[in-house]
């Protein structure tokens, strides 16, 4: 039986995926890959003919995307690398992807100039993130269950949003397009709902030791209106990189 039910235009790497028009013989590094999420979740639509490069900030995360590719993924290159010093020639890439990301990258602009570099002429660049209303009903279920300035999980993630990561983006590439996903969360059970909230560093610290509490407050939710519909609300830019310096 599902906990969680996602529904819309289907899982989201798979929607990501879809985005990427590039030739069956391309170069591609993926900022901030994490466990490598995107790989796993496409491996059989993964052209024989891309080298493909997954970079992370963090070891641990390049360590885990390692470990969960399968032997047959094993030509992919990990990297340990930071955004805002990209360690490769220029115009080395077709193409850059940064998934849920950015948001995270102290100085965007270093980080634009540096993808806009190594991409060739004519590359792209892929960047997703999430929207304002994205969430924003866990936002709203915790600050019933405790008085509090819902901000929606968004004080971490603004600096980079739907909303906002156009008018960033525009000044280092042309032709930048983005494509909005259409989905939503009908949530059937308590226990991973109240899991889930308690992994937030935004609204964890709220609930504090009342968990229990909490969770029969999230019980009483369902009892009481059968399904909690959550939002959700991500993207993709697409950015065109032109032949200017």
């Amino acid at each position: 039986r599902d906990l969680v039910r996602s529904r819309g235009l289907g899982d989201v790497y798979k929607r990501q995926f879809d985005q990427f028009q590039l030739s069956p013989k391309s170069r591609i590094l993926e900022l901030g890959c994490g466990p490598g999420r995107l790989w796993l979740e496409n491996p059989d639509r993964i052209p024989r003919g891309w080298d493909i490069t997954l970079s992370d900030f963090s070891p641990g995360m390049l360590q885990e995307a390692g470990w969960g590719l399968p032997a047959s993924q094993r030509r992919f290159r990990l990297a340990v690398v930071d955004a805002q010093v990209i360690p490769a020639e220029d115009a080395s890439y077709d193409a850059v992807i940064a998934n849920h990301v950015l948001y995270h990258v102290p100085d965007r602009t270093r980080a634009f100039a540096e993808i806009r570099r190594v991409l060739r002429p004519g590359g792209r660049f892929y960047a997703s993130t999430i929207g304002q209303t994205h969430l924003r009903e866990l936002g709203e279920l915790v600050c019933r269950f405790v008085p509090c300035a819902d901000s929606g999980g968004r004080d971490s993630f603004g600096a980079f949003l739907l909303e906002n990561g156009l008018d960033q983006i525009a000044p280092w590439f042309s032709r930048v397009t983005l494509h909005r996903y259409a989905d939503a969360l009908v949530i059937t059970e308590a226990a991973p709902l109240v899991a889930y909230i308690l992994s937030s560093i935004t609204w964890s610290p709220l609930i504090g030791d009342k968990t229990a509490e909490f969770a029969r407050f999230v019980e009483q939710e369902l009892a009481l209106h059968g399904v909690i519909r959550v939002t959700k609300d991500s993207g993709i830019f697409e950015a065109l990189r032109d032949g200017g310096v």
